[in-house]
């Protein structure tokens, strides 16, 4: 089996340039992020590394010789050796057969061209190497022509892919509902709008916001500001004791508490531990969501969820849909990590947050939306 190893600025220049030397029929095995190009060391980019082999084809083509094997068994049978010599004759031709080298397989136009579309969009291998085995497990091979009929089918299959966080009762009263992630997602102003459609919905709740982000210069007085414009009380805490004691506090006449936190690098272990540890403040009936920007790369949302499971976090709230038309990397993570979202915000004003349906998504992936 030949295996290949190429680098690149982007996926798709990468993809390329092995499709050019070793043909159609490549599968990738692994992927990572690396530096390449520059001079001497220097100027390097952000690039793309690609392992994987060449495809073989599962099913044998005969022999060369396989005319001149086919005869042999016919004199055989047309003279007087015995039936075991006529077998015997056969089992050679079949070991010849298993022996012999094969080809490499065909990938029909369509999925080649629904493999390209899925790149763009930024889905994963392993989300691809899905979609293109249920195309061949679901579609006949008359049916592979219709790109049109393939291309909706696929959308179907993605829309499958994505969980939507039940809308439930809260499992006590107050609700506790805290907000993690790293840093530069759009917590705080998510937060923000949290309470927004909270406290001023078609059924308006009477909410709190607590935040324990002492941080970051200035998040105190930005969410304490948007508290005074939507008329929720904002207080601080600092402590696992000062935290427990402000939940008391609105325990008994607040149906929403909104846990704001401050942002921490998914490397960081000893601050996520740390902060894990004061949030433990907020009872065993705390909801834990997990705040992720949709313009993070695919690889790192994944680094991102594996990092946070500490906090066993109920679902995923995507940030800054509205920066991305190749939502491919965030609908792979959410798959291959069987994760629910819940919420998606969609823009810097403080009503724009939505609760999380298929369609959101797929409205922001290219050459779907004109699918018929």
């Amino acid at each position: 089996m030949n295996y290949f190893s190429e680098q690149g600025f982007t996926f798709t220049e990468t993809i390329e340039k092995i499709k050019a030397k070793y043909g159609e029929n490549i599968k990738i095995l692994s992927h990572k992020s690396v530096m390449v190009g520059g001079f001497l060391g220097l100027f390097k980019k952000e690039g793309v590394q690609i392992d994987g082999y060449i495809s073989q084809d599962p099913f044998q083509k005969k022999d060369p010789k396989f005319e001149e094997e086919k005869e042999k068994i016919i004199q055989a049978a047309k003279g007087n050796n015995t039936i075991n010599e006529v077998l015997k004759v056969i089992n050679e031709i079949k070991d010849k057969l298993d022996d012999a080298p094969s080809q490499n397989e065909q990938t029909h136009e369509s999925i080649s061209k629904v493999e390209k579309i899925l790149q763009k969009n930024d889905f994963s291998f392993s989300y691809i190497s899905y979609i293109v085995e249920k195309i061949k497990k679901n579609i006949a091979l008359d049916d592979l022509n219709n790109f049109n009929f393939i291309l909706k089918k696929v959308r179907e299959w993605i829309r499958e892919t994505i969980n939507i966080y039940p809308d439930k009762p809260p499992l006590a009263i107050p609700r506790i509902f805290v907000l993690v992630g790293p840093t530069g997602v759009g917590k705080t102003t998510t937060i923000a709008k949290l309470a927004a459609i909270n406290a001023h919905g078609a059924k308006p709740l009477s909410v709190r916001i607590i935040t324990i982000d002492d941080y970051r210069i200035g998040a105190k007085e930005q969410i304490k500001r948007y508290g005074e414009i939507m008329s929720v009380p904002v207080v601080s805490a600092e402590s696992y004791n000062q935290l427990r004691k402000s939940i008391a506090l609105f325990s008994h006449d607040v149906d929403l508490i909104l846990i704001d936190t401050f942002g921490n690098s998914p490397l960081d272990y000893k601050n996520i531990a740390e902060m894990r540890e004061m949030l433990d403040a907020c009872g065993s009936t705390a909801e834990f969501h997990l705040a992720i920007s949709a313009i993070t790369k695919g690889s790192d949302i994944i680094e991102i969820m594996q990092q946070f499971e500490s906090f066993k976090y109920d679902s995923i709230i995507v940030t800054k849909l509205d920066e991305t038309w190749r939502a491919g990397n965030i609908i792979s993570a959410l798959y291959e990590m069987r994760k629910p979202v819940s919420y998606i915000t969609t823009g810097q004003m403080i009503p724009d947050i939505k609760y999380a349906m298929e369609e959101l998504f797929l409205e922001h992936l290219s050459e779907f939306n004109t699918v018929s």
